[in-house]
């Protein structure tokens, strides 16, 4: 069972995410049947009794298919946004910078995730030149993930 619960005032979510870093390139995913067009972080919903390290890489697996390695967590993201139903969610990230993997690097853009939404695909963003992309987390854009020395953490606040 994920970690996500509804409240009378919105919804929890308790996610993990992967940075896939290839230089200012990072690996993310984009679900064509969104209403939006937007890219977020490859992961997902962390499950009752697992550890976040088990989260990320299994998240890993499911999505690209690939056993990968972690090399250390990098940001707690705390988000609470407005969704496109009007529904309040807090949520709450831990992402983990993994550690280098020739065959992430050889995914091609559009490469279809293993276990996704239907058409959910992985595609390699250019953080200095998104040319009118919008990626999730939007923090991405600002950080240097391979100098990054400490824990940062980032509250992003709709309402």
């Amino acid at each position: 069972m994920d970690c996500t619960f509804k409240t009378e005032d919105g919804k929890f979510n308790f996610r993990v995410g992967a940075i896939i870093a290839n230089g200012r390139k990072v690996l993310m995913a984009r679900n064509p049947n969104e209403s939006r067009e937007f890219y977020y972080s490859v992961g997902g919903r962390v499950k009752v009794g697992e550890s976040l390290e088990m989260a990320v890489l299994r998240e890993l697996k499911e999505e690209t298919g690939i056993t990968c390695k972690i090399e250390r967590m990098v940001a707690i993201h705390e988000n609470f946004f407005v969704d496109d139903d009007g529904v309040k969610f807090h949520e709450i990230s831990i992402f983990f910078l993994i550690k280098p993997n020739k065959e992430l690097f050889n995914i091609e853009n559009g490469q279809l995730t293993k276990d996704g939404p239907n058409n959910e695909y992985l595609e390699w963003i250019d953080l200095d030149n998104l040319d009118g992309k919008t990626i999730y987390p939007e923090f991405y854009k600002d950080l240097d993930f391979n100098s990054i020395s400490e824990t940062k953490h980032i509250v992003n606040r709709e309402y």
